[in-house]
């Protein structure tokens, strides 16, 4: 037997690397093959590694980091709509496995009420072992998946009330009503404060620390707090873990550094060492014990088995769901390892269980975690192709859409992190892949110059390569910084272009700055100009002011499908102010392109209206204001005044100002006929064309007027 610390280590390394390598030819899921590694070389196998401290320690820790995982991953938009159908099932695979498991317990085994109940319980519960091959397969997002996740957190709850309930009444010989309540009290206080102090403190932290390790460092330390509080007041550890990662869910978006960190960390070290533990504890000499264990174990087997897969049959019935989707829901509801452990044990210690019982759950477990492993894989397999069918279908009627190309101009080291993070998660996951540049432009040959264009590179490159999106930089020498952005979107036929605002210098600067007004000028493609004073994943809402008219223009489509995407990322809300007509045709593309995002309607009949969301706007907001060119459609003269609006009213506030694209081909998707079809809408007139050249006489008497104005806009 290996007792080296490092040839543990070797050993355990090697197994994480070699095992799914050798096994992915046999098409064997590489959970079971970990967990096969496990029974191989642990005491009940070969007996090269013992099940020491170590073992004991990640293999706890990477059950908790499963859960965590299987929280921060999951969308809360589709959590929020699915949870009463999360509800449901996690009603059904609880309680269809209890009453079927105490039946079966006291009837075919001979249990006594009690034990009888507390077996049930390791039924109800069950542990998402198979969650990493899903993840894999990009179906987290899924409807099947996040009822299967939402329904975990009812079953372990549930269990650890049996659990209670059971002991207590073994314990006093009596039932007591008020350890349950106590427990429920607890439960609640726990995600109470949980839901209180934890986004407060995390949006504190990631303002002032922006390094990755240290955030990194940051989350570890919340979801393992959340682990210890949970198992101190008598709540199970892996419920801690996965409230704490809902409840960090929106501070880490999809497509960030951070969160590939976390899912790096999770599936490189700490999941393998848990899957291997597993398997060190089951022992297969069970098999040669007695026609009574095999007996108990092919009883619990198929009432474990059984009565999940009745409970997601009844979850397909209930919610129209498809056989794949049905499977997916049993097979990541059908693996049973943490609460079963716990509850055997706790029933073992207090002569409850005896030993044919013990060994019967622990071939449970093998046989639960093979077949949970083996049908995910399949099942997922299955539902990956239905969907990109489905997708293909609804593709196939959408004009053909041709990839973003994104130019992120960057000026110094210092704003190009933030800036790059930005484009990504505007322009990441879309429908469409997006191609990203950033760029540096100098018109010397100075060191210092050069030295300040390659950190500047070298920065968003770093960013970009942290969540595995490829970014070409490219260091330009040119007459000005307006000629050399200018030359590259011609060159790379750049579709968008994301850039910093600047900073004022002198007092007679504007606002924009002499460089972006000349850019805007001399180009017809959307920009998007940014001023973030926090970081962007602590944002709580996304207040979009829209002119009115906005819908006509070639690339409104363009702007709403990105500032959707980001919604989406950062999983908040946002409330786009706009006049009737605008807001169908906003709904109109959100449909179309089937955008998951909370989204939200104020009207605005006014443009000069959004200098009223003043004092609605506060600091962890994202104030997006959509403005156009002079020869725009939607172009009125209160935008002239926008500038001097935002440097006096939202001097401290987070903002982005749009330019979308003009005289461009939007090709998006079909709004128009919806548009045109709806009876708040009306086409562009030319007398509108006309008294546009009377508005400025006018804004006066438009000021006065709207301090009258009864309607006021209410964010």
């Amino acid at each position: 037997m290996v007792t080296s610390p490092v040839s543990i280590f070797l050993i355990v390394c090697l197994l994480i690397l070699l095992v799914p390598i050798l096994l992915r030819r046999l098409r064997v899921p590489q959970v079971i093959g970990l967990v096969i590694a496990g029974v191989v070389v642990g005491p009940y196998g070969f007996n090269i590694l013992a099940r020491d401290m170590s073992f004991e320690v990640f293999g706890q820790v990477g059950l908790l980091y499963l859960m965590f995982l299987a929280g921060v991953e999951i969308d809360m938009y589709h959590l929020k709509k699915n949870l009463r159908a999360g509800a449901v099932f996690g009603a059904y695979t609880f309680f269809v496995p209890l009453v079927i498991g105490a039946v079966v317990g006291y009837v075919c085994l001979g249990l006594t009420v009690a034990a009888s109940l507390l077996m049930a319980s390791m039924f109800a519960a069950h542990t998402l072992l198979a969650y990493p091959i899903v993840s894999r397969f990009g179906l987290n997002r899924n409807k099947a998946v996040v009822i299967a996740i939402a329904g975990t957190i009812f079953t372990v709850i549930g269990s650890l009330l049996v659990l209670a309930s059971t002991v207590d009444t073994v314990r006093n010989g009596e039932f007591e009503i008020s350890s349950v309540v106590m427990l429920l009290v607890r439960l609640i206080l726990f995600c109470a404060i949980t839901i209180y102090l934890y986004p407060r403190i995390t949006r504190w932290f990631f303002r002032h620390y922006s390094d990755g390790i240290s955030q990194f460092v940051y989350i570890m330390v919340m979801v393992f707090l959340a682990a210890a509080s949970a198992s101190a007041i008598g709540l199970e550890g892996v419920f801690g873990t996965f409230f704490a990662g809902l409840v960090l869910n929106r501070f880490v978006p999809a497509r960030s550094a951070l969160m590939s960190r976390i899912v790096f960390v999770g599936n490189a070290l700490f999941i393998p060492y848990f899957l291997i533990g597993v398997g060190m504890l089951i022992n297969i000499g069970v098999l040669y014990s007695g026609w009574d264990t095999l007996y108990v174990a092919a009883v619990m087997c198929a009432t474990a088995m059984v009565s999940k897969w009745l409970a997601a049959y009844a979850a397909q019935r209930t919610f129209t769901l498809t056989p794949p989707q049905r499977s997916i829901i049993y097979q990541l509801s059908n693996a049973h390892t943490a609460v079963a452990l716990a509850v055997v044990m706790i029933g073992f210690d207090m002569k409850i269980f005896d030993e044919s019982v013990l060994n019967g759950t622990i071939l449970m477990i093998l046989v639960t975690c093979t077949v949970s492993s083996i049908g995910t894989a399949r099942a997922a397999g299955r539902l990956k192709v239905s969907t990109m069918i489905a997708e293909e279908k609804v593709a196939a009627r959408m004009p053909e859409r041709k990839g973003a190309n994104v130019l992120i101009p960057v000026v110094n080291p210092i704003t190009a992190t933030e800036l790059v993070n930005l484009a990504i998660m505007l322009y990441s996951g879309e429908s469409r892949r997006a191609s990203f540049y950033a760029m540096h432009v100098r018109n010397d040959n100075s060191p210092s110059s050069r030295a300040v264009g390659k950190n500047s590179l070298d920065m968003a490159q770093q960013v970009a390569s942290a969540v595995d999106i490829p970014l070409e930089t490219i260091e330009r020498y040119d007459l000005n910084f307006v000629t050399g952005v200018l030359n590259t979107i011609e060159e790379r036929d750049i579709s968008e272009v994301v850039i910093g605002l600047h900073r004022r210098s002198t007092v007679i600067d504007s606002f924009l700055g002499d460089k972006i007004q000349q850019l805007l000028k001399a180009t017809h493609r959307m920009v998007l100009i940014s001023r973030c004073f926090i970081p962007v994943n602590t944002m709580r809402r996304i207040v979009v002011a829209v002119p009115d008219k906005a819908q006509f223009e070639s690339g409104f489509s363009r702007w709403v499908e990105v500032l959707g995407n980001l919604a989406r990322q950062l999983g908040c809300r946002i409330i786009f102010c706009c006049t009737e007509a605008t807001r169908v045709a906003i709904g109109s593309v959100f449909r179309s392109l089937r955008i998951s995002a909370r989204v939200e309607y104020r009207l605005m009949e006014e443009w000069d209206d959004f200098v009223l969301l003043a004092n609605k706007i506060v600091d962890d907001d994202l104030f997006v204001v959509v403005t156009a060119r002079r020869t725009s459609v939607s172009f009125n003269s209160g935008m002239d005044t926008i500038p001097e609006f935002l440097r006096r009213y939202f001097a401290q506030n987070n903002l982005m100002i749009v330019y979308p694209e003009q005289f461009g081909d939007d090709d998006a998707l079909p709004v128009v006929d919806e548009m045109l079809s709806s009876d708040v809408v009306s086409s562009p007139s030319p007398i509108w064309v006309k008294l546009r050249n009377y508005s400025k006489a006018l804004v006066s008497v438009k000021s006065r007027l709207r301090r009258k104005r009864k309607n006021k806009i209410e964010l």
